[in-house]
């Protein structure tokens, strides 16, 4: 099932921000429930991220990768392939992070499927226009 999310937020200091969406440590750090379980560079790491679908707890882990950057335009482009720990859900997708002035955007597409699938298209989307909420208000203060 596919799952489009479009959020726009506000940061205190662009180029601070911009700072921590082109390193994918940092980037990760914001994202809720997440972390990083190696590293293989700014650009690209293992990371882990634990997630409450309805009253289900998932815990995924798998390869993220910044694969696209623009200095010019503060935009990146991070792609994400996961797995479900000891589970059948797997997620994979694709997200654009542009901040531009005071703010930013997050535009992205969320591929879930296995159990986590079966939460239904409106659990998805809330548990991800979450996620992104709060690893919005944590970009600003990062």
């Amino acid at each position: 099932m596919a799952t489009q999310v479009n959020q726009s937020f506000s940061v205190s200091n662009p180029d601070q921000a911009w700072g921590v969406v082109k390193d994918i440590n940092k980037l990760v750090a914001c994202v809720p429930g997440a972390k990083v379980v190696s590293a293989e560079g700014p650009t690209k790491a293992k990371a882990e991220i634990k997630v409450n679908m309805g009253s289900m707890a998932m815990e995924f882990s798998g390869p993220v990768e910044i694969v696209e950057a623009d200095d010019s335009q503060k935009r990146a482009v991070i792609k994400a392939n996961t797995r479900e720990k000891g589970g059948q859900s797997n997620a994979d997708g694709t997200v654009t992070i542009t901040i531009a002035g005071d703010g930013g955007k997050v535009d992205g597409t969320a591929n879930v499927g296995g159990k986590a699938a079966s939460m239904g298209e409106g659990t998805v989307q809330a548990v991800l226009t979450q996620l992104v909420q709060q690893f919005s208000q944590n970009l600003s203060k990062a």
